[in-house]
């Protein structure tokens, strides 16, 4: 019972609401029928009195049509409780005058009344207090229609019998609707958990796929470390061994008499330190210092740029990068995450470019400082992102690319990165025209303002 009273009140009663408006509704077209078929009741026991009964019960049935149509209107969705109220005394009256136009105690209609008043208690979801008002208002009226009568109460054990039996209908009535109205706000009560519990369930599935998928992005990084110490050992020695032989060789007469021989060592000796910028690149990316302290760590953005336009040099070959930076691109935070942020934009970039043929492809990287703040734009012209699919691109495992070629996770992650960073990563897209990523990191403490 205390889940019961903690409800959300005003959802409660706005799903009341709504209940009561489609089953007054139901129940004013049934008691409609119910009224008008009563035209056979009529001719059973008081034929003498049918063509009049008749028009009484047509004038009721219009009536409650008219309560019908207003529940249709603002005002009738607004007052749902009052309007039905006042409807459903519209067959009351009508058999308690029936009632007073034939035998008064000794007639039969009181059995109408009676099953009215189940009606409202069984068939209507109203509460307790206003099946019992309804009662009480529909044992008054039986009292009139028995004592206003010229020759007033003849039999008065008959009366008593018959109020009695009204009373237990409205006695069991207002009791069944109290339980049934309990057994409402329970359903409304386990309904309500169950949707905090499915908003829960969803938060969680949320967290532990963020969780999967850095536990997934820390497994590649100790894979490309343990490559990266690997390539470091064994490629920088014959790497610089390639350096010094092409070192000494630029120095031979022989070399420095050919010009096209200088040319051939200079694009060797560019080949080698490519190389050596790439390894480089690739330990700066893989490792990462655990428990550093990020915020007192600066580092270039613009170096962090270049180290991953390197690294993604084979996915971007032939697309133009254009890069519009600031002098001071200072920034604190975590270098190795910043690249793979990089990494991640450029690709999607240029696996979106090389499904249009239309125009020639082109990346911009623009930054700009906002304050304390460097702003970060990462563009290309390719085909756009789906309307569908744009506001989903953040979500873990969301992707649109085939089966085997990505989990959908390198977005969120990139998304966490620029979060712990104090920043948003946030997506623009026109189809047929651009795709925007932006986001934005904390300047070095003494940078250009």
């Amino acid at each position: 019972m205390e889940q019961i009273a903690s409800l959300p009140r005003a959802s409660y009663e706005e799903e009341l609401s709504g209940y009561h408006l489609l089953s007054s509704r139901a129940c004013a077209v049934t008691v409609i029928v119910l009224v008008l078929l009563g035209i056979v009741l009529d001719y059973a026991m008081y034929p003498q009195e049918m063509m009049r009964f008749a028009l009484v019960r047509v004038g009721t049935s219009v009536a409650i049509l008219a309560a019908l149509a207003l529940l249709y209107t603002p005002f009738g969705k607004r007052h749902v409780g009052a309007v039905t109220f006042v409807w459903l005394t519209f067959p009351q009256l009508m058999i308690a005058w029936m009632i007073w136009a034939t035998q008064g105690e000794s007639s039969l209609f009181y059995a109408g009344i009676i099953l009215t008043t189940y009606a409202v208690g069984t068939l209507f979801p109203v509460g307790y207090k206003y099946t019992l008002s309804f009662g009480l208002l529909t044992m008054l009226l039986y009292y009139l229609a028995c004592a206003l009568r010229p020759e007033g109460i003849v039999d008065r054990s008959q009366f008593l019998f018959h109020s009695t039996i009204i009373l237990f209908s409205v006695l069991g009535s207002t009791v069944y609707t109290f339980y049934n109205e309990r057994g409402r706000r329970q359903l409304f009560a386990l309904k309500d958990e169950l949707a905090q519990k499915n908003a829960q369930l969803e938060l969680t599935n949320r967290s532990l796929a963020d969780i999967k998928g850095q536990m997934l992005q820390q497994e590649k990084m100790a894979a490309l470390g343990t490559l990266a110490a690997g390539l470091l050992h064994e490629v920088n020695n014959p790497v610089n061994f390639c350096l010094m032989a092409i070192e000494l060789a630029s120095e031979e007469p022989v070399a420095k008499s050919s010009p096209t021989l200088m040319e051939c060592l200079a694009d060797a000796r560019q080949g080698m330190q490519r190389v050596q910028y790439i390894v480089s690149d690739l330990k700066t990316f893989a490792y990462r210092k655990k428990g550093a302290d990020y915020d007192n760590t600066q580092f270039l953005f613009e170096r962090a740029l270049d180290a991953a336009v390197r690294l993604v040099g084979h996915e971007i070959k032939g697309i133009e990068v254009r890069r519009e930076l600031p002098g001071d691109t200072l920034v604190r935070g975590d270098e190795a995450a910043i690249i793979g942020v990089l990494i991640n934009l450029l690709s999607n970039a240029a696996m979106a470019l090389r499904r249009t043929a239309e125009r020639k492809p082109q990346i911009t990287v623009r930054a700009a400082i906002d304050g304390e703040r460097l702003r970060v734009m990462v563009q290309d012209n390719g085909p756009g992102i789906a309307p569908e699919n744009l506001g989903r691109v953040f979500e873990p495992f969301f992707t649109t690319r085939e089966v085997g070629q990505g989990l959908g996770l390198g977005l969120s992650i990139c998304y966490s990165v620029v979060q712990r960073h104090g920043g948003l990563l946030a997506v623009e897209s026109v189809a047929d025209e651009f795709t925007r990523f932006s986001f934005d990191l904390p300047r070095a403490a003494g940078g250009e303002r």
